[in-house]
């Protein structure tokens, strides 16, 4: 009897796939390089597609490894690299650097899920510490954009909020496993105040909708969905009448250009550069992108579609939705409710941030003050958005040895047998 394994055919499938994607930007960086003679994009033209290279082959070299979900990941934080580079470079250096980060910081999410425990103990103290991390921004921190959720180190700027992320889906995943009631709601509740004391409404908002749907995917209770439905109601309309920047999101999102040279300036030049990239963009480095304020987070898609149009806009949310069924097929998977419910929190938040931010771009919903996973600008995103790959990457890693080791069983069974 032969002993089934891994496929190698899928093996070489992720390989090429990552060759692809890996060309994609050598060529790009290339040109622009050769267009501005400027040795940084030679440097770029070979240290990004080094670094797709080692973001989606370090994993396999050490654990079994979901190719897809590396080769995409990656494919859209080079996005971002490139994007930045040709309208604010020095930004798309900084980026680089916290590219490089991310990909340490999900290699060591995938070892922790492989690994690690998460006991009772463990998860508590992670809570206390998320906790603490949270009060910061009140007490030491500095206010942007209406909300005061930034804390500033040695010159170093983070967002707390999106490291603690993490802790939120290990704490939700744990108590939600073992039946502990209690324990994640009361810190879902805490994160949620102190956000909103920070008046950090769009990472609330991700919190929340993330809380109730990984509860009601490990209850099954459509009153607890429905309960908490209503109270997201309750909690938009008190936030609406408490702070006067959502009062003025929602205005803008009504109409923009009723206030164009004010607070709807911003909304008005982001569908303006929707409008001008065409089906097929104006091209890489064209177009007005400064003309949009903060275009390198919360608007980076727009710069996107004003640049390579609105096809590969479109592709570019495919590649979001393809990375959610993945990281969702992962989650159905798992063999334990903890790794399960894991995965799929990591990949609720990937998903619900990506439909905030480009719907409130696009004007289907209010705009929030949330980054585009992988894309935008920022340390702090960067290295969240990666960490929540390296959670479902972990998860996969674990379904691919239980895999293996029924592999082994079944093959032993047949020697036995024959």
């Amino acid at each position: 009897m032969k002993k089934p394994g891994a496929s190698s055919a899928e093996r070489r499938a992720g390989k090429r796939l990552s060759g692809v994607v890996m060309l994609f930007y050598a060529s790009a960086f290339l040109l622009l390089a050769l267009r501005d003679n400027a040795w940084q994009g030679y440097a770029l033209a070979v240290g990004v597609p080094a670094m797709i290279w080692l973001g989606t082959n370090l994993l396999p070299h050490f654990f079994p490894a979901d190719r897809l979900l590396l080769t995409l990941t990656n494919f859209l934080c080079a996005l971002g690299i490139l994007v930045l580079y040709r309208t604010q470079p020095e930004l798309a250096y900084a980026q680089v650097i916290f590219y490089g980060i991310g990909i340490g910081a999900m290699a060591l999410c995938t070892w922790a899920v492989r690994l690690l425990p998460f006991g009772r103990r463990m998860v508590t103290l992670l809570a206390l510490v998320s906790l603490f991390l949270l009060v910061l921004p009140l007490v030491a921190g500095t206010e942007k954009y209406g909300a005061k959720n930034w804390i500033y180190i040695g010159g170093v700027s983070f967002q707390p909020s999106e490291l603690v992320k993490l802790s939120l889906l290990v704490v939700l995943a744990s108590g939600l496993a073992a039946r502990r009631f209690w324990s994640w709601l009361i810190f879902a509740l805490a994160c949620l105040g102190l956000l909103m004391l920070q008046k950090d409404l769009g990472t609330a908002l991700l919190y929340y909708a993330v809380t109730l749907l990984l509860a009601y995917a490990a209850t099954g209770s459509w009153t607890l969905l429905l309960g908490g439905l209503g109270g997201s109601a309750g909690a938009a309309w008190l936030g609406y009448r408490m702070f006067s920047h959502v009062k003025r999101r929602v205005a803008v999102w009504q109409n923009p250009w009723a206030d164009y040279e004010n607070a709807g300036y911003q909304m008005v030049q982001a569908l303006m550069a929707l409008a001008s990239g065409g089906l097929f963009g104006m091209g890489l480095g064209l177009g007005t992108p400064k003309a949009i304020p903060v275009f390198e987070t919360d608007f980076i898609f727009s710069v996107i579609c004003e640049q390579f149009g609105l096809i590969f806009g479109l592709c570019v949310l495919l590649i979001y939705v393809a990375l959610v069924w993945r990281g969702a097929t992962v989650a159905m998977a798992a063999r334990r409710s903890f790794h399960g419910l894991l995965a799929m929190g990591a990949t609720l938040m990937i998903g619900l941030q990506t439909f905030v931010i480009i719907g409130g771009v696009i004007k289907l919903i209010p705009l929030t003050g949330v980054t585009l996973p992988f894309i935008s600008s920022g340390g702090s995103s960067m290295i969240s958005g990666m960490c929540l790959t390296g959670l479902i990457q972990g998860v996969a890693s674990r379904n691919e040895d239980a895999l293996a080791e029924d592999a082994d069983l079944a093959y032993m069974q047949g020697e036995v047998r024959e």
